[in-house]
């Protein structure tokens, strides 16, 4: 009878696994998942869900796959769950089973066990941080099911139970429970205090978490069954001198220890269970072949025998430590069995290791197939190749990977034992032996994608529908283990070989079937590959990018030695790796952590890209030697681990949290890698959502702040002492980027180092009248333009070139800064640093001593400028003869504050702009308010056309502002576009320009007008927040499709994603609307709270821009976008099914900078409509997070893709989404350009598009544009729309106010269109004089250089002949250049690079034809060139596709070919 204090009722269930369920289901009253992938455990469904059962039924949740589990957990919230799982399933779940253990979640796992196999696929897991306890009948099965699951709730500890489940299924009679919930005994225990907080804890002041937790599940144990329970008991006699040890199992001997409860493993109860008389203890386990000589318990005996613990008994003896390890069941072990074991074990007086069932007869020794220590000390040179092969595959590592990923393993330098164990310099120990195979392999299941590809994009291959069916299946998943499988690629090839006949598309790809299954590639080497990363090839492979796993093993013996060989020092390869940056990086130890390695060998081959994994395996002689003592193995490793020398961890770059990224899975770590993990967690910190930064380094800054200013103090106390003791020395600079500035500088510090009173000073802050005063002079200088000296020493260089100054007195050295090949031609070549040539010249002219020969930087060099500066520093000093000074000012380079800094701490775009816009004493902002000021939707800028004049009067340049609106989709109203004339008049130059982003822009707002026009702009139902700055800017959508019935979808579809992805803080309505101080400088930085859910404190790296297009028209130039929305159509063309996503266009470029290069959008993939919204919010947070933040010449998201490539980022996006993106559909475009006059919209609606010259709205004499538009305005009553070519549409004229708008329209001239269509198809930036990027002229110049072309045009008959013309004061690109059929960019004033080939519809990129011509060699160039087109062109031939098929420009598809002519 039971003596349960919980009422019972008698259960006749099908299985143990039955019972355990209706356990979890009746009992405990939770919801209960089975993975019901097994007869036993679907079965066991089916018995909960019969009526016999009473049970709830809806309690069951049946699941098919593992991966099932982590989502009902979490849609429990906390709530305590059940869930039975096959053995087999385990490994899969090491992931998920960590995440429970951190999450502490109330999960109780049961897992059927019937074989030595599923045993260890149980004791795998064990090191997952979960609770692992088993049962060994049916009965204890329901008990401990009960038990364990109520401590798992009490402790929030996840726990795991095995249970024995017969292999052949029998029906099993069991004590069963009723509900918990209706029982106080229960409802007592759960309420009491848990863990070492119990009510007796004043008893147990230093109760461990362990110690508690094994009294926790005890007292479970015994609520339920009644009888008292212990998970770690005793039978037998008290004095004992062989004592077996065992998992759960009970054996009949004179003395053993069953350990139910392994995890956490306590050493306090088995010490106090073991009798101090045992002199041997005996692991015995019923495991199958570990990767190990011995089983896991034999791990945990060892660690009590070495430890702390252990030691304090000081009364007993340490015994020796045998393992008996079997796949027999133990109830086989009968006690006459049991006495051959004992008898056997008592011969060993060390440690050893051997198969009870050989011993006891019960499996032969070919049966056993023991691992003999003694057989394995042959020596490895002494082996055929197969033997060694053998021997290698013994490694436990080696073992480890085959377990693990079993048919799909490919170890390519696995081939002999030597290409792991050999000398490292021949080539077949070289991972470049083994990388090459698996490179080889890459490529070639590569060219298999391309092929499967095309083949079912092309409609008029004969498929099947199976083969088509299984293709699509594979081309989706290929890279998923569970989808190319063997068995696919076998079903694919039979399929194939039937069908290739009919296509040699077919027959291609079935050459390539040994492609489609998916392999787990791996190289496996020693620590010779670590004395030099280099030329061992490590490097090659790391850099590679390909997904290819590296195994190596470190067999430094503990403690280490400083491991040498010859004079090559050892390195650590993980830390390399982690520093690569791009790189899975795990360091094991399966002596220490069996899960670990299992963990980091599952992620190493899940990470999209190289792994590296190191493993520790000590030896001194090798694994195979004679003396090779795997005891010592586990000794060293343990102790490795457990003093840091050795720390498992595992590094994940691509995990979205940076905080997830490094797990530590020891204690310790080592100083090196917590070096790395200090400097990474700086980057990481700026990238990630919200940034946290250490107090440690906020103090580093104050207290070097601080140093600072105590160094200055000294210096001034010195000179009011002292007076100026150190020779003087005046540094003048003249510089456009700040790099000429930056070299005087550092010429200034070294100066302050050798005790020298130094100035430094801009050319234009010093008078030349001054320079024979000076003893010695230094002057750093940049090129600007033609050869040009920069605005701000300009005037200095005028005075010089008219002086007649004696400078007898005075030395000088002169740097200058430039490009020798920005000046391609020979003749240009004068231009190379002609500013610092001059100046050095007439320096010398005037009588100046020249100290140094002039020094030239030249961006061309490998380290650019930097190397020209570090000979003539050299020069300078030595010439000088002036040492550096005890007590001289240190060298100390100003910490420039970066533009991820500044988004930081400016407080969710704060910064000091409240302060900034209430100082009247300037019309400027300083830069870093002027960098967030972006983001609110302005620019800071002045006129460069007043510049020289206003510098040479000493007044402060022409500052104004720039302000561009947010306007999703161009659609403006007619009060909105009178409110913005308006604004333009009252606070702007009394312009506005529709921009290439389809919205409007006002020019020349003064610092003091900026509040009251972004209030203006608010009041009109518009405002300008996130329409510049690294966030996503205004999106753009086709504005007048030939589907007009569609604009107002994909207008609606602009909108919300602008909405969508608009930044959350409330800084701009504080700023600009509320009138109120806000917080934001670093004294204010605790007044405001405020988050930023999608872009974090740091925001983007750069700008993001998204286009809308509905082919055929292709108006927004789509594929110029980081992210560009390519409409879909029904076959009727009259519904949007979804849309093709494209990534990673962009147009900016630097001249001469081959790294920079403008790219046109690859496609992504396909996606409904109804899920473009979360697309474009997973891309934008892809770039987020792995876009460049330290180069912002690398940081557009072009630059991300052709990085990690689109296979790349396909997972990274799909990983967001929760779903895979659908191949691409087909689609073409026809043009780029606006449809001109009356186009007919939607039934009763007309729309008509004039042409705006260059966007600007302006009222000049003949033309007064901006005035005809208001009465427009005033009459209209549809809405405008702002095309992306800078162009107006009047939308949504009803067919009877056509007659009088188009009267409007004539009276002032506003419906001719009698361009030449190359002027109807032309574009231009702002640039001069407002841009402070430009370069060269673009808006005011390119209306006179297309009246000169259409003369040329007009003689060849091309008149009407579209051809898209575009220029760029500037190689940023705001006018989409890159993509016109002729495209000229700034290269100096009054110069262009000039670029053909062009796709007339905007898809191809061209290429730059000729460099820095003027307006008289572009005539020159371009005449004959548009004489031949209009010769020989065919039909319908498009001038961009003329010039590549002509040979005279190369065709250019992709940006990393632009700058390859």
């Amino acid at each position: 009878m039971s003596t349960s204090p919980l009422r019972t009722t008698t259960l006749q269930a099908p299985s143990t696994a039955a019972a355990v369920a209706f356990a979890a289901v009746a009992t405990l009253e939770t919801t209960t998942a089975i993975v019901a992938t097994t007869g036993v455990l679907a079965d066991a469904v089916d018995f909960i869900k019969s009526a016999d059962t009473k049970a709830d039924a809806s309690r069951v949740v049946a699941l098919t796959q593992p991966s099932e589990i982590a989502s009902l957990v979490s849609a429990t919230k906390g709530a305590p769950i059940n869930v039975i799982v096959p053995s087999v399933a385990l490994l899969g779940l090491i992931p998920t089973l960590r995440d429970f253990a951190r999450q502490r979640a109330p999960v109780a796992i049961h897992v059927p066990v019937g074989s030595a196999a599923q045993v260890s696929e149980v004791l795998a897991v064990r090191d997952s941080g979960c609770a692992l306890i088993r049962s060994t009948s049916a009965q204890s099965a329901v008990d401990y099911a009960v038990g364990s699951a109520l401590a798992s709730q009490k402790l929030g500890l996840p726990v795991i139970h095995c249970f024995e489940q017969a292999l052949s299924q029998e029906a099993v009679d069991v004590l069963a429970y009723a509900p918990v919930s209706g029982q106080s005994q229960v409802s007592d225990f759960l309420q009491a205090a848990s863990a070492s907080q119990d009510g007796d804890a004043e008893d147990k002041p230093s109760e461990s978490a362990t110690d508690a937790a094994h009294r926790v599940f005890a007292q479970a144990l015994t609520l339920v069954d009644g009888n008292e329970s212990s998970t770690v008991s005793y039978t037998g006699a008290a004095d004992a001198s062989l004592v077996y040890v065992t998992f759960g199992s009970p054996l009949n001997v004179a003395g053993a220890v069953q350990v139910s409860l392994i995890r956490p493993f306590s050493a306090a109860a088995l010490i106090a269970a073991l009798p101090k008389t045992a002199t041997r203890v005996v692991a015995l386990e019923q495991v199958t072949q570990q990767p190990t000589p011995w089983g896991p318990l034999l791990f945990d005996l060892a660690t009590v025998l070495n430890s702390v613990e252990w030691a304090a008994q000081t009364d007993r003896p340490r015994p020796v430590l045998l393992n008996a390890v079997t796949t027999a069941p133990l109830a086989l072990f009968s006690a006459d069995k049991l006495a051959l074991v004992t008898a056997h074990a008592t011969t060993f007086d060390s440690p050893a290791h051997f198969d009870p069932a050989v011993v006891a007869g019960i499996a032969s020794l070919e049966e056993a197939d023991d691992i003999d220590a003694t057989s394995a000390a042959a020596a490895l040179t002494e082996l055929s190749l197969e033997e060694q092969q053998k021997r290698v595959e013994k490694i436990p590592y080696g073992q480890l990977l085959r377990d693990v990923f079993k048919q799909r393993l490919n170890v390519a330098n696995a081939a002999e034992a030597t290409t792991i164990w050999g000398d490292s310099a021949k080539t077949e120990t070289n991972p470049e032996f083994g990388f090459g195979q698996l490179a080889s392999f890459e490529k070639e299941r590569g060219r298999l994608v391309l092929a499967v590809t095309d083949v079912l994009r092309t409609v008029s291959v004969p498929l099947s529908k199976e083969l088509h069916a299984e293709l699509s299946k594979w081309l989706n998943g290929r890279d998923d283990p569970a989808v190319a499988t063997a068995e696919a690629a076998e079903r694919i090839a039979g399929l194939l070989a039937a069908e290739k006949d009919d296509s040699s598309g077919l027959d291609a790809i079935h050459r390539l079937c040994g492609f489609f299954a998916s392999r787990s590639s791996w190289l496996v080497g020693a620590d010779e590959w670590a004395y030099d990363i280099g030329s061992s090839g490590v490097h090659h492979v790391i850099a590679s990018g390909l997904n290819v796993n590296m195994l190596v093993l470190d067999t430094a013996q503990y403690p280490f030695a400083a491991s040498s060989k010859g004079k090559q020092r050892k390195k650590d390869i993980g830390l390399y790796a982690m520093n690569y940056g791009t790189t899975y990086v795990a360091s094991v130890a399966v002596y220490a952590s069996y899960t670990q390695v299992l963990q980091a060998l599952v992620e190493a081959d899940a990470f999209p890209g190289p792994s590296v994994v190191v493993a520790y395996l000590p030896h001194s002689d090798g694994v195979f030697s004679a003396n090779y003592s795997p005891i010592d193995v586990l000794k060293q490793s343990k102790l490795a681990v457990d003093t840091g020398a050795w720390p498992l961890y595992r590094w994940n770059p691509s995990l979205v949290d940076a905080q997830q990224r490094f797990q530590l899975d020891s204690e310790k770590l080592l100083r090196s890698v917590q070096g790395f993990l200090d400097r990474d967690n700086v980057l990481a910190a700026i990238g990630a959502p919200n940034p946290e930064f250490s107090g440690e380094l906020g103090a580093a800054v104050e207290k070097k702040t601080g140093d600072r200013l105590a160094r200055k103090a000294r210096g001034d106390l010195d000179n009011l002492l002292g007076g100026l003791g150190g020779p003087p020395l005046l540094v003048l600079f003249a510089s456009d980027n700040g790099n000429a500035e930056e070299v005087a500088r550092r010429v200034a510090r070294q100066g302050k180092r050798r005790g020298m009173d130094v100035r430094c000073l801009s050319m234009d802050e010093f008078e030349v009248d001054e320079l024979p005063f000076e003893k010695t002079v230094v002057v750093s200088v940049s090129t600007a333009g033609q050869g040009e000296i920069p605005t701000n020493g300009r005037e200095f260089l005028k005075s010089l070139q008219s002086a007649s100054i004696n400078l007898n007195e005075t030395s000088f050295a002169v740097i200058g800064l430039g490009d020798s090949h920005y000046w391609p031609r020979e003749e240009d070549a004068i231009f190379y640093n002609k500013p610092a040539r001059d100046i050095d010249r007439k320096l010398a002219e005037l009588g100046g001593k020249r100290v140094a020969d002039i020094g030239l930087g030249d961006d061309q060099d490998a380290d650019g400028w930097e190397t020209g500066y570090a000979d003539f520093e050299q020069r300078l000093w030595a010439a000088l003869n002036i040492d550096v000074v005890a007590g001289g000012a240190e060298e100390e380079e100003e910490h420039k504050r970066t533009d991820e800094e500044n988004k930081v701490i400016s407080n969710y775009l704060r910064g000091t702009i409240t302060q900034a816009l209430g100082d009247s004493s300037c019309g400027s902002v300083d830069e870093w308010d002027g960098k967030i000021l972006k983001f609110h939707g302005t620019y800071m800028q002045d006129d460069r056309d007043l510049r020289p004049e206003r510098l040479a009067r000493g007044e402060e340049k022409a500052f104004s502002f720039m302000i561009r609106v947010r306007l999703p989709g161009g659609v403006a109203t007619p009060a909105q576009w009178l409110a913005m004339d308006q604004l333009a008049d009252e606070y702007g130059n009394h312009t506005m320009k529709i921009t290439t982003r389809q919205t409007f822009q006002l020019h020349g707002v003064l610092k003091r007008n900026l509040r009251e026009t972004m209030r203006g702009i608010n009041r009109a139902l518009m405002d300008t927040i996130a329409a510049c700055g690294d966030v996503n800017r205004n999106v753009v959508a086709s504005a007048n499709p030939q589907q007009a019935h569609l604009q107002p979808e994909i207008a609606k579809l602009a909108a919300d994603i602008s909405s969508h992805l608009l930044p959350s803080t409330s800084a701009y309505h504080e700023i600009w609307l509320d009138d109120k101080l806000v917080a934001g400088s670093a004294e204010q930085t605790s007044a405001v709270e405020d988050h930023e859910p999608l872009y974090g404190q740091a925001y983007l790296p750069l700008k993001f821009k998204i286009a809308i297009a509905i082919p055929p028209e292709n108006d927004v130039d789509v594929v110029a976008y980081d992210l560009g929305y390519v409409a879909i159509l029904d076959d009727a063309q009259q519904s949007i099914l979804g849309y093709n996503v494209m990534i990673g266009g962009g147009m900016g470029m630097t001249h001469n900078n081959k790294k920079t290069y403008p790219r046109l959008a690859t496609c992504l993939g396909y996606v409904p409509k109804d899920r473009a919204v979360i697309v474009a919010e997973k891309v934008m947070l892809v770039q987020r997070d792995h876009g460049d933040r330290t180069n912002r010449k690398h940081a557009r998201m072009k630059y991300t893709v052709d990085d990690h490539g689109m296979e790349w980022w396909r997972q990274q996006v799909e990983l967001r989404l929760g779903f895979s993106l659908e191949d691409p559909r087909p689609y073409s475009f026809a043009r780029n350009g606006d449809r001109y006059g009356w186009v007919k919209s939607t039934p009763g609606y007309n729309n008509f598009t004039m042409f705006v010259q260059n966007g600007r709205i302006a009222d000049l004499p003949g033309n007064p544009l901006k005035a005809a538009l208001v009465e427009v305005a005033k009459a209209h009553k549809g809405n405008f729309r702002l095309t992306c070519n800078a162009h107006l549409i009047v939308a949504d004229v009803k067919d009877e106010d056509v007659p009088a708008m188009s009267a409007l329209l004539a009276k002032h001239r506003l419906d001719n269109l009698d361009y030449s269509a190359l002027r109807l198809h032309s574009m231009a930036c702002a640039a001069l004089p407002t841009c402070g990027r430009a370069i060269a002229e673009s808006e005011r110049y390119l209306p006179r250089l297309i009246d000169l072309l259409d003369s040329i045009l007009d003689d060849a008959g091309l008149r009407h002949d579209a051809i898209v013309i575009r220029m760029t004061g500037c190689p940023n690109g705001c006018a989409r250049p890159y993509n016109a059929e002729i495209a000229f960019v700034g290269k100096a004033p009054g110069a262009y690079n000039l670029y053909l080939g062009g796709s007339h519809s905007g898809e191809r990129l061209n290429k730059i034809f000729r460099e820095t011509l003027t307006e008289e060699q572009i005539l020159e160039v371009l005449a004959p060139i548009i004489k031949q087109y209009a010769l020989e062109r065919d039909d319908g031939e498009h001038f961009g596709d003329f010039v590549i098929r002509k040979g005279i420009i190369k065709e250019t598809r992709e940006g990393m070919d632009f700058h390859n002519l």
